[in-house]
């Protein structure tokens, strides 16, 4: 790997020396490979989700849950054998799928590997689950290879990305690179059991104090992307600082949830998934991972 340029930091580090901004280097590590059984529904299905958790991320989110990963080393080295062993071995445990989380630092590793494991005997679909500050171009290099693309549209406002994952750019950013993933697999299209089998799951947790900018994110997606577009709106969010500002000291409310799902009902959006309130809690995060639980939306 030369000056690494992946993602749209361009930080220019030379992994092989020293780690990126996103604290990755040259060597992929994973920190944990497991089912997982509170995605969406029609990802972890009955059986769970075969999580994949890299380190490292591109964003520096004051708030992250993953944060004993996402900016530290730990877990297992892995090149594409041991990345393909892990692929095969989480579908032998009954994985509906392969989820690559925070996978943005390693998509030229993935790239080599997903071939690889194909040809080896993966046959269940593989999820990438990332934060969408992505490179339309390092995408491309996954056409044809992901199944399933689950982005994160975390904010429209500049300033509340700037001041909560130091990436001010980021609607610009995320919503070209959303933009390409529909291009590449389009909507989510479900298999004869009701589990995802391609497709793209646009994810928008709720922030306390931030319901006007969740308005601004379903006012994006709803004027650029059908109807019948999957998203998922989550409540999921839980302080994991004692030093955390206002108002992210805290978790939303029950009427700021109800009123981002009362403006995503007037939208008009069909394939919406909301989730308990329950799921806002950190005894929900063993291991680096958020159980969470999620319903489809009640109409009324």
């Amino acid at each position: 790997m030369s000056l690494c340029s992946i993602c749209p930091r361009k930080c220019a580090a030379d992994r092989a020396k020293a780690p990126g901004y996103c604290g990755a280097r040259e060597k992929a590590h994973i920190a944990r490979a497991a089912l997982h059984r509170w995605e969406e529904p029609i990802i972890s299905g009955e059986r769970g989700s075969g999580t994949v958790f890299f380190c490292g991320c591109n964003l520096n989110c004051i708030f992250c849950q993953n944060y004993k990963i996402n900016h530290s080393v730990m877990g297992i080295e892995a090149d594409e054998e041991t990345l393909c062993r892990i692929m095969l071995d989480l579908q032998h445990q009954g994985a509906h799928n392969i989820n690559l989380v925070t996978p943005a630092p390693h998509v030229p590793l993935i790239a080599r590997t997903l071939p690889l494991a194909r040809q080896a005997g993966l046959t269940i679909p593989v999820v990438y689950n990332t934060n969408a500050y992505e490179n339309v171009q390092t995408l491309k290099m996954l056409e044809g290879l992901i199944d399933i693309y689950l982005p994160d549209f975390k904010y429209v406002s500049a300033p509340l990305a700037k001041k909560y994952s130091d990436a001010e750019d980021y609607f610009d950013v995320a919503a070209k690179a959303i933009a390409e993933m529909y291009r590449q697999v389009g909507n989510i299209k479900l298999d004869e059991n009701g589990m995802a089998a391609s497709g793209v799951l646009i994810r928008h947790m709720v922030l306390p104090g931030c319901v006007d900018d969740t308005r601004r994110v379903l006012d994006y997606i709803s004027a650029n992307y059908p109807k019948n577009v999957y998203i998922s709106i989550m409540s999921q969010y839980a302080p994991t600082r004692d030093d955390l500002p206002r108002p992210i000291n805290r978790r939303i409310t029950k009427g700021e949830y109800d009123r981002a799902l009362d403006y995503a009902i007037s939208k008009g959006f069909e394939n919406v998934f909301i989730q308990q309130r329950n799921s806002a809690d950190l005894s929900y995060t063993p291991d680096f991972d958020a159980d969470v639980i999620f319903d489809p939306i009640k109409r009324a």
